[in-house]
């Protein structure tokens, strides 16, 4: 395990920050803008929408940066901006943080579905790796890769993110099935774990979902001693932890349901 990880984990639980998308908007946000675009036009309202959730006691913050790979930023004419977004979040979150919590750099999903052919490999590939190394030269002490519902998109970002050194979080979605313990794929926790980690992913978690109930059985699912990622859906005020095994309790919430 490396170091950094051994040191969150020494306490069970690590809160984490909450919604950003929702904040951003409600500092000006207009509808159907790029919010990752906010870590050059308005770094000051990314910084303070960062540095509230130091303030309310998160120990990890994430980047502004969910959307910011190059193949997202291609429908607002950005991807040519892609290093310099990831670049800014990292550099912001950091300055946000201070010394009183760690940053990990987030990276969402495509938006493109690998397995119909909309987007090659070698496509998804060296975006994610732009994305992972702009938010490795702003600073980050790791990343997370989160709200993938594809396991071979999943598998494409952590092999990219990894060239980065750094540790990697993957965090999917569980929103299908009879008892919504499937990803949109049919991907169960058990084998997205066993792939993610021979692809050697450090954490492995699970997203959004259908809310608290459903999210602790894929838990239960995904744990085997090794740490695990959480965070409840948009409807669920719970905030996003690292905890080690199975012996896991929700946190109670900060300042914000989860809107990603």
């Amino acid at each position: 395990m490396k170091p950094l990880l051994e040191q969150l984990l020494r306490e069970k639980t690590r809160i984490t920050d909450g919604a950003w998308g929702t904040q951003i908007q409600n500092l000006g946000l207009e509808a159907g803008a790029c919010p990752d675009a906010w870590n050059l036009e308005n770094p000051d309202a990314i910084e303070k929408v960062a540095a509230s959730y130091v303030a309310a006691g998160s120990r990890i913050i994430l980047t502004n940066t969910f959307g910011a790979s190059r193949i997202m930023l291609e429908r607002y004419g950005l991807s040519e901006k892609a290093a310099a977004i990831n670049r800014a979040g990292a550099e912001i979150s950091l300055k946000a943080a201070s010394d009183k919590a760690f940053v990990f750099g987030s990276i969402g999903p495509s938006g493109k579905l690998f397995f119909t052919g909309e987007v090659s490999e070698q496509e998804l590939f060296g975006a994610f790796k732009e994305q992972a190394m702009g938010l490795a030269e702003g600073g980050v002490h790791g990343i997370v890769i989160e709200t993938i519902s594809e396991l071979d998109e999943a598998k494409i970002a952590l092999r990219a993110a990894r060239k980065t050194g750094l540790p990697v979080v993957v965090s999917m979605v569980y929103d299908s099935g009879q008892e919504f313990d499937r990803t949109m794929m049919g991907t169960t926790p058990e084998e997205a774990a066993n792939n993610l980690k021979n692809e050697g992913a450090d954490v492995i978690g699970a997203n959004c979902g259908m809310g608290i109930e459903f999210i602790m059985t894929v838990h239960e699912a995904l744990a085997g001693g090794d740490p695990i990622f959480l965070s409840g859906s948009n409807q669920t005020p719970d905030c996003r932890r690292l905890s080690m095994g199975r012996s896991c309790t929700l946190s109670l919430p900060l300042s914000s349901q989860h809107t990603r």
